[in-house]
């Protein structure tokens, strides 16, 4: 199956249900089951966004982020440009969580389920992912 790495909190809002366009700078012509996998890397700007988004009530909390781990299988509908997704049915809350700037793709994500966390080596780009759904992160 194809993955995708995503720095949180964004890989949990994907898991969630909460953010369904995931916006990238390049397009693909996959379409199929994506592998969200949350990035081990979690930069301090992102953890200012997570907190920002946890007061608007996007993200539970109290819980934490996972990280290094597969965290939900999505389906890829479809890739536009942020420009015709925008004139589709773009939510002020999808806006919030994706950056929508000129010359940016627009990846429509459909939840399929969210997953225990598997740990997952992440990489750049789509990816091939051969992990397992049963398999959760079990504790030393």
């Amino acid at each position: 199956m194809k993955a995708l790495s995503l720095t949180q909190p964004w890989a949990t809002l994907v898991a969630l249900g909460a953010k369904r366009c995931e916006t990238r700078s390049w397009s693909t012509p996959y379409r199929g089951e994506l592998a969200i996998h949350a990035s081990k890397g979690y930069p301090r700007w992102a953890q200012a966004c997570a907190h920002e988004f946890r007061a608007l009530g996007y993200l539970p909390p109290d819980e934490p982020l996972p990280l290094g781990v597969v965290v939900a299988i999505v389906e890829l509908e479809y890739v536009k440009t942020t420009e015709e997704q925008v004139l589709l049915t773009t939510s002020e809350q999808e806006m919030a969580l994706g950056d929508y700037g000129p010359g940016r793709y627009a990846w429509m994500l459909r939840l399929i389920e969210r997953v225990p966390n598997i740990e997952a080596t992440g990489r750049l780009g789509l990816w091939d992912w051969h992990g397992s759904r049963a398999l959760p992160v079990t504790s030393a």
